[in-house]
């Protein structure tokens, strides 16, 4: 199962002070989680075609091997703890799960 993560940072929130978060806490921590296989955060930096600027500052991308594994990984204090911190950061994240199509 692949996740999407979408969101744009809270007003007031200085784009490093997440980065340097997102870095050194919240990527190594998910990453070495059992149920995990990949975990990235992207800056989204434009638009592919057209002009402006993208609807989302960030997006993660997160590959769960094992669902079932992550439900419990999920719900253990250490990774509720950094949930709560992301939610300082993010502004109304959106959470997509997704299904391949054609892979």
């Amino acid at each position: 199962m692949r996740i999407l993560v979408l969101f744009n940072l809270k007003n007031g929130v200085d784009p490093a002070e997440y980065e340097a978060w997102a870095a050194g806490t919240d990527v190594p921590t998910i990453r070495g989680l059992p149920s995990i296989d990949s975990f990235r955060v992207h800056a989204l930096t434009g638009l592919l075609m057209g002009e402006g600027k993208p609807p989302f500052a960030y997006a993660e991308v997160i590959d769960v091997a094992d669902p079932d594994q992550f439900g419990a990984d999920v719900s253990t204090p250490g990774v509720k703890a950094i949930a709560a911190q992301f939610q300082k950061f993010a502004d109304n994240p959106v959470f997509l799960t997704t299904r391949e199509v054609g892979g």
